[in-house]
């Protein structure tokens, strides 16, 4: 495996095949907790990896150089699957210094015992000579934590952005030109770990975006899956698309059902979207997951969102998803909802209250069946999904 950046500039973390879920994350592809050492006349480790991951770190740092040679750790961001490893790394380099933002000391200490931990904080810009190389820190405050930060190493044009630009992706190849097909595989995976780890800093992320336009770019190296460095216009500009959640035109239906109604109502109004060449995506929230929907949320223009009426309420399977988008705050939407009830309504209207919440517009009253939906209730369904089609062309003439 190749783990050289540039020359003296490696690749020394983790890659986790077996991660399944990353608290709710679904990671069916893995993930990888990714670290870099920079040696000069002076040596830099930056980040660490989860806590159980420690010594294989170690170990990457211990093949190309001696642990008491390593001067500094820097730790971009107190995540504990960044620092988790911090502890054990920091006691078995002895000579090493905690490079950190004030921020992020702060945090450290809420973690961990930091109390015999040796610690330079840096300010924004600071630069740091390592020799012949120097490593500058740029502050990244909620992209996505508030001590976020990047290192650059101007010298070498390498970014380490910490977790933006990342997936959740596990490979035996580190870079992105190492992969066939590698946008095919990457790009998805960038965009759901943003949809679902960032969407909600798309201002900050954009004050990002705009800084790092100022510096020269030849590698970036981010905490989690591959590292860029053929497709960096590519990831930048699929960026700034996520950065305001740039709808395309895609309609997206999601339902729960008990007995059929409302998922009848679903297929019909999905049928009437599907008349136009606009996307359309139908699904079953059990048979589907919060992370895909959430990564459906990030750029469809259009939505319903359908459930029976339980105990006067929508059904617990929906709640949970509209609680998961109301964090995310995916802007620019627009949506109704929709269900079936029987002796009494509440469900619909329910959805409906979540999505003012979230600032939806909203593109028609709440759509109800009593009980099992009639034809007539089936061709206002199927009306209304025309109506989500129209809306999703109107809203992506100019985006």
């Amino acid at each position: 495996m190749n783990t050289s950046l540039k020359e003296g500039i490696d690749w020394v973390g983790y890659v986790d095949w077996i991660v399944r879920d990353f608290h709710g994350y679904m990671t069916d592809k893995g993930s990888t907790y990714n670290a870099y050492l920079v040696r000069d006349e002076k040596i830099a480790l930056i980040d660490t990896v989860k806590a159980p991951y420690a010594k294989t770190l170690l170990d990457n740092v211990r093949a190309l150089t001696a642990l008491e040679k390593v001067d500094y750790i820097v730790c971009n961001h107190a995540e504990p699957d960044h620092s988790g490893g911090l502890p054990e790394v920091v006691k078995a380099l002895p000579n090493a210094t905690v490079v950190c933002n004030e921020k992020c000391q702060v945090a450290l200490g809420r973690h961990f015992d930091t109390s015999t931990w040796k610690f330079q904080v840096v300010k924004d810009g600071e630069q740091l000579s390592l020799g012949k190389r120097s490593l500058m820190f740029l502050d990244t405050p909620m992209v996505h934590w508030p001590e976020s930060m990047f290192t650059y190493v101007p010298e070498e044009k390498v970014l380490f952005s910490m977790d933006a630009f990342g997936q959740h992706l596990a490979t035996s190849r580190r870079f992105d030109d190492e992969l066939e097909d590698a946008l095919e595989v990457i790009m998805p995976e960038a965009t759901t770990y943003y949809a679902n780890i960032v969407m909600p800093y798309g201002k900050q992320v954009q004050k990002v975006l705009d800084r790092a336009a100022t510096i020269a770019i030849e590698v970036i190296a981010p905490s989690h899956g591959v590292i860029w460095r053929k497709h960096i216009p590519e990831i930048v500009a699929a960026y700034r698309d996520f950065a305001v959640c740039r709808s395309k035109r895609k309609v997206v239906i999601v339902f729960d059902s008990m007995w059929k109604s409302t998922e009848l109502m679903a297929h019909a109004i999905a049928d009437g979207a599907s008349l136009t060449d606009v996307e359309v995506k139908l699904y079953s929230i059990r048979a589907s997951n919060l992370t895909l929907l959430a990564t459906e949320a990030l750029d469809g223009a259009t939505f319903a969102f359908g459930t029976p009426t339980l105990n006067q309420g929508m059904m617990p399977e929906i709640s949970a998803l509209l609680t998961y988008l109301k964090g995310l705050r995916p802007t620019g939407k627009a949506a109704f909802a929709f269900g079936s009830y029987g002796w009494a309504k509440g469900g619909s209207e329910a959805v409906e209250a979540i999505l003012k919440d979230m600032k939806m517009e909203i593109l028609r009253p709440v759509l109800n069946s009593q009980y099992v939906p009639t034809e007539e209730i089936l061709k206002e369904c199927f009306e209304a999904g025309q109506m989500l089609a129209q809306k999703a062309q109107e809203m992506t003439k100019t985006a």
